[in-house]
């Protein structure tokens, strides 16, 4: 490896980009984070070794420019949910598509890729639940990886996480949001979906040692924290950390797709028909953890939810 290895981190400047850039610092990187409002991120313009590239389009041109002279390239882009601009093939499909051939334009020879957990490449989704067909997201994220899995150049990992939790993370902060706003109940759709929330510094980590492991290319490493719980356990916890007492009403099957039907038209989509598609797969590992393959012990909630969700 070089002295001064360089990575371009797609969606650097979000919540799993900025602990993966700080930790491939700490690993002798200078690391070059594409965003289209560089204003927004001054803040890490601040840490040496960092470089906020101006970036309008993510075609092939732009991201062959970006990527040029780079050791390493890694893509945590990802949509939860379409627009009516954007839709979730363009992103988890063709996006990758672009990288991968940006990356080989460009010589890059390894590429760390983002999935999901329980992604459903082509060809299996029937076998993904018994009882319901997969989301959308999980297809396309499915369809994605086996693209860049398949891919001899650039040598490629990928990773599937459980839902992530930290210190800026759209998990508890959320549900600490709508808790506060709550007039005393909380009716929760699909509140016996199960998950293994896993935290972010412990998927940085897990992404870090991979990158010069050879038995690593060609695989996707599934990544869940210690602690399986369902969506209604995660909202009580929440509540309790912010002090507030809620009463949750469970919403019937029936009731959860209405709901979604109904939110999925709302600004901002907070709950949507393919979410409770996704939601009807639990997000738990099933047959191997890659932290624990890794070496990584992975982190409890009660490690770090409490110091930034409770009230003081």
């Amino acid at each position: 490896m070089k002295k001064h290895p360089k990575v371009c981190i797609l969606g650097g400047t979000g919540f799993v980009g900025r602990e993966l850039a700080l930790r491939l610092l700490a690993c002798g990187y200078q690391c070059q984070l594409p965003t289209r409002r560089v204003h927004r991120h001054r803040d890490l313009r601040l840490l040496p070794g960092i470089t906020l590239q101006p970036i309008t389009t993510l075609d092939q041109a732009s991201l062959t420019e970006a990527f040029a002279n780079c050791d390493l390239v890694v893509n945590l882009i990802g949509i939860l949910n379409e627009s009516a601009r954007t839709s979730f093939r363009q992103v988890h499909v063709e996006l990758v598509e672009r990288v991968l051939a940006a990356a080989r334009e460009a010589g890059v020879p390894r590429l760390l890729h983002m999935s999901a957990l329980h992604a459903c490449p082509p060809g299996q989704e029937t076998t993904a639940s018994p009882s319901s067909p997969p989301s959308e997201y999980l297809k396309s994220k499915g369809a994605g990886e086996a693209l860049a899995l398949a891919a001899k150049t650039p040598a490629t990992t990928a990773f599937r996480p459980s839902v992530i939790f930290g210190r800026h993370d759209s998990l508890f902060n959320r549900f600490a949001g709508l808790i506060d706003w709550t007039p005393g109940f909380f009716p929760l759709a699909c509140s016996g979906a199960r998950f293994a929330p896993v935290w972010v510094g412990d998927v940085a980590e897990a992404m870090v040692r991979t990158i010069d492991r050879p038995e690593s290319i060609g695989r996707a490493y599934d990544l869940c924290g210690p602690r399986t719980l369902s969506l209604r356990e995660l909202v009580e916890y929440s509540a309790t950390l912010r002090g507030r007492q809620v009463r949750i009403i469970e919403l019937s099957d029936k009731a959860a797709r209405r709901q979604a039907r109904l939110f999925e038209r709302l600004p901002g989509k907070p709950f949507t028909m393919d979410n409770y598609r996704s939601l009807q797969i639990d997000s738990v590992c099933s047959d191997s953890d890659g932290l624990q393959e890794l070496g990584i012990t992975p982190t409890d909630i009660e490690m770090e939810v409490p110091g930034y969700l409770a009230k003081d």
